[in-house]
């Protein structure tokens, strides 16, 4: 018996629109095992909330490897819009 648990997985994280951002520490792969969830149209603002208010005051700026930037990797803003399974790297203040 064949339920394609699989699909309905994939239609309904597409209905939600949520995404996938992976983050990536400097001189280290990226963590693929555990994400950052976020709803759609999130920014780079959007991501550093959501591992620590503080780092917005610090923001240099990011490293956007995926299908939101046009060369892997690409110096972003804090408004850059993410997409789904992008990896960000963040540079901050000293």
């Amino acid at each position: 018996m064949k339920l394609n648990l699989d699909y309905l997985l994939d239609r309904t994280w597409d209905e939600l629109s949520l995404l996938r951002i992976y983050t990536k520490k400097p001189g280290r792969a990226p963590d693929f095992s555990d994400p950052i969830i976020l709803r759609g149209g999130a920014s780079v603002e959007h991501v550093c909330h959501s591992i620590h208010r503080s780092i917005v005051a610090v923001f240099k700026y990011a490293l956007v490897w995926g299908k939101s930037t046009k060369f892997n990797p690409q110096r972003v803003g804090i408004h850059h819009t993410m997409s789904d399974e992008d990896v960000i790297q963040i540079i901050t203040k000293k």
